[in-house]
């Protein structure tokens, strides 16, 4: 039996390497005449890097950028070996992860460290970049990642004003940038506007530090931002699919970089040859942390099984809340929990590894 073991990471205990192998170890104890394949898998937020990095033969870049506050942190991207494509994550440069909760503040935050790493990539000659957007400590609308590529953002006095989420309301007029890269794909796997209700401040801000009164006046400033490139440019593209992702970053990488926003799943399975490695394999066994109903809404599991084809696609998890009717919606044969009792969950993540191990171990396939 020939079995492809392809895992995203479990949130805050494995990356996904190691979630592969642990699952892949207890396979070879109950089946140890199985070949079994191991391909560590991304949607495209964190461990994007790691994942891409042998499928592109990337070579890691480090270098000094400006952290979520403007702070010196070094940062990483991966450019793949001819050096045409550059690999980068927002939340290497300008993630939440950054902060503590205390400096958390969407109103003083900015982009323009990930724009520093994009800078960097386009001076070491890239000409395509993947851009994974997942994990912001901003709401910007990339304004700041614009910047660190040349963009000037003027107030009515032809002043420059500050790249930040608290300043988007004083911009008057936009001072564009030559292009940077001949093609941007970001990887992006929300559906969000930029503004209103649903968009970037109201549904993701409070995370990062807003109250309501300050969440009122990000939207207020997206809108703001929204209204003056439309007039300056004439793009209209703040109710597109994906534009409140990451802050606004979705927005500002389609308004400012003419990239276009994409399925971060299809893009890494794309990259590794998941397709032909679905085709020539008999099971396929996956896992994310948690297993629940929106895991049919365009999360891995259900952009793996879409593209398994009659391969049948068994899942562990961590927790298990999705009914049997959803595990059928998202296309899974079976699905199973690692954590057979409850336990403090500091407890369960310490123990993912040796759990995934076992339960892969007692599979029936």
């Amino acid at each position: 039996m020939n079995i492809l073991v392809a895992c995203d990471s479990f949130k805050d205990a494995l990356p996904a390497g190691a979630a592969c192998g642990a699952i892949a170890r207890g396979l070879k104890q109950s089946h140890p005449k199985a070949r079994v394949t191991e391909m560590p898998l991304s949607d495209g937020g964190e461990g994007l890097l790691d994942v891409l990095g042998h499928a592109l033969s990337l070579r890691w870049i480090e270098k000094q950028v400006a952290d979520p506050l403007g702070r010196p942190v070094m940062g990483r991207y991966g450019l793949s070996a001819d050096g045409n494509t550059a690999v980068v994550e927002m939340a290497q440069a300008s993630g939440l992860q950054l902060l503590t909760l205390e400096e958390r503040d969407p109103r003083k935050t900015s982009t323009f460290g990930t724009g520093e790493l994009l800078a960097d990539a386009k001076a070491r000659g890239a000409r395509h970049v993947l851009l994974a957007i997942g994990g912001s400590a901003t709401n910007d609308a990339g304004l700041g990642a614009a910047a660190a590529l040349g963009w000037r953002f003027l107030d009515s006095n032809g002043k420059d004003v500050p790249p930040d989420g608290g300043h988007m309301k004083d911009i008057a007029r936009l001072v564009p940038a030559p292009a940077a890269f001949d093609n941007v794909d970001v990887l992006c796997d929300v559906t969000n506007p930029l503004y209103g209700p649903r968009g970037a401040a109201w549904i993701y801000g409070r995370q990062k530090g807003g109250s309501d009164p300050v969440l009122a006046g990000l939207d207020d400033g997206l809108k703001h931002v929204a209204d003056v490139v439309k007039t300056e440019l004439g793009r209209d593209v703040a109710e597109m699919p994906g534009a409140g992702a990451a802050g606004g970053l979705g927005y500002g990488a389609v308004a400012f970089m003419g990239a276009e926003l994409r399925r971060g799943i299809e893009i890494v399975l794309d990259i590794t040859g998941f397709d032909a490695a679905a085709r020539a394999t008999d099971l396929i066994i996956t896992g994310e942390g948690h297993l629940d109903g929106q895991s049919a809404q365009g999360k891995l599991i259900q952009g793996l099984c879409s593209r398994a084809g009659r391969t049948p696609v068994i899942a562990l998890c961590g927790k298990l809340s999705a009914t049997p009717e959803q595990i059928k919606t998202i296309g899974l044969k079976a699905a199973y929990s690692i954590n057979k009792e409850e336990r403090p969950l500091a407890e369960m993540l310490a123990n993912t590894a040796i759990n995934l191990e076992k339960t892969a171990a007692e599979l029936i396939i």
